[in-house]
């Protein structure tokens, strides 16, 4: 995209998308900076991420992903655009920069079932509601999934389940007061 990037990615270790977010971080920046004789930070902010369920979910972010510069109305088709990972798995073009996600390799006994079946996920539109689901949750770091998945990775992950209330949270010692005693 023009201000930011989309990755699906499946780390092999719980810190690992940290790691590469942070290296990416310190050692692109650092190029970027020397190359263009720039200073200071490169990104607008943190990265975004989410926690998300497999299959129909890892499926609806692939074309989340691959129809972002369609939505945005940078191309008309998802393999016009030339960062997108589009032609690759529907069109069986090589890619040295992609893994096929075990997902996709769920999707047929071979490379052109596979790619066959790829394509077949793009003949119908994102719904609306989906697409805000996936906006939200990695916007706010929630799971995405069934509510039973969210429920299962809650309390392990300590993550957040969905949008909380803004603001700070209530003291919850309201009549107990904790603050030290000035005398004067």
């Amino acid at each position: 995209m023009t201000n930011h990037v989309h990755l699906l990615v499946t780390p092999f270790a719980g810190d690992a998308l940290s790691a590469l977010m942070r290296n990416l971080g310190q050692r692109y920046v650092q190029h970027f900076n020397r190359t263009y004789g720039r200073s200071g930070t490169l990104w607008e902010g943190r990265f975004r991420s989410c926690v998300t369920e497999s299959a129909h979910y890892v499926r609806a972010c692939h074309r989340y992903i691959e129809l972002n510069p369609v939505r945005a109305g940078m191309v008309a088709q998802p393999g016009s655009h030339p960062w997108s990972s589009y032609r690759a798995n529907a069109e069986g073009c090589e890619d040295r920069l992609l893994s096929p996600h075990p997902e996709y390799l769920n999707l047929g006994r071979d490379c052109a079932s596979r790619q066959q079946a790829y394509r077949c996920l793009f003949e119908d539109a994102l719904e609306p509601s989906l697409v805000e689901n996936i906006r939200e949750a990695t916007n706010g770091g929630y799971p995405l999934g069934s509510d039973s998945f969210k429920s299962s990775i809650a309390l392990p992950l300590g993550r957040k389940l969905e949008r909380g209330r803004p603001g700070r949270p209530p003291n919850r010692n309201r009549d107990q007061d904790d603050s030290p005693e000035i005398g004067l």
